[in-house]
């Protein structure tokens, strides 16, 4: 039976995936391979490079929907860099309905940051998809809330199953993380297995910047971290299901651990 079967009448199983590939640098073929082994339907990329000098000129989403299997895909440029246009992509195994994307806030003359939003037909239900890459540490945390608080603006006018995908830049502890967490499941948080480091640092500890997020009409099943060498980051796959219309309610998540997600799983 296939992984995207449904375990009741509505509800289907999808398996996402979050990964900063750091342009290709370590080779795209890796990057490929990684994404090929873990089978995900959704992956959100950042530091996706369109056109640039330093990619061979290629079209780093439309060369990894090649390789991948993951036909439908969309890159969204925040700024140029290296002659080419620069952001964060998409990649997806579900047909896409709808693109837009919304510039967040920076400090002023900082490189650009923006949120993605895909809307995609999963087995017949609509869902939203964001994807971003919020400004990068150190000492910016208070740019990384006001870009938070826009990113959750935005979601709280969208009435479809939500995911948000991405290198946020910031621990699970932060005050930016702690926003989305008011809102959304951290799903490696609640189901992760393994370690949890998505940033490998030499020296100084290393750090989890990346994250699935996942609105409660997701039920989060597993999450782990990917340790390849593909890129500076780690990905993060994560299973989910996603529930019957029907069975939806309008509480907002559980906190991390409590009983309330832990009944909704088997």
């Amino acid at each position: 039976m296939s992984r995207l079967e449904a375990r009741a009448q509505g509800e289907v199983d999808v398996k996402v995936m979050t990964f900063n590939i750091q342009s290709g640098l370590r080779g795209l073929d890796k990057v490929a391979e990684v994404i090929r082994s873990a089978g995900p339907d959704i992956v959100a990329l950042q530091e996706v490079d369109v056109g640039s000098v330093r990619a061979g000129g290629a079209n780093q989403p439309e060369r990894l929907a090649a390789l991948t299997g993951l036909v439908h895909h969309a890159h969204f440029r925040t700024t140029t860099l290296w002659g080419g246009d620069y952001g964060v992509g998409l990649l997806s195994r579900f047909p896409v309905l709808s693109l837009e994307q919304h510039p967040l806030p920076v400090a002023k003359g900082a490189e650009p940051r923006t949120v993605a939003h895909a809307v995609l037909d999963v087995e017949g239900q609509e869902v939203s998809v964001y994807v971003t890459h919020l400004t990068r540490r150190p000492f910016n945390d208070a740019v990384r809330i006001q870009q938070s608080t826009a990113i959750l603006a935005l979601m709280a006018r969208d009435a479809r199953p939500k995911l948000l995908m991405g290198d946020l830049n910031d621990t699970p502890e932060s005050t930016s993380l702690r926003l989305f967490k008011r809102q959304l499941h951290d799903v490696f948080a609640l189901r992760g297995v393994g370690p949890a480091v998505t940033y490998p640092l030499p020296v100084i500890p290393s750090l989890r910047l990346d994250y699935v997020l996942a609105c409660g009409q997701f039920v989060p099943r597993h999450g782990e971290v990917l340790h390849v060498n593909a890129s500076d980051h780690y990905p993060v796959v994560a299973n989910l299901t996603l529930r019957a219309p029907a069975l939806v309610s309008a509480e907002a998540p559980p906190a991390e651990g409590s009983s309330g997600v832990a009944s909704a799983m088997p």
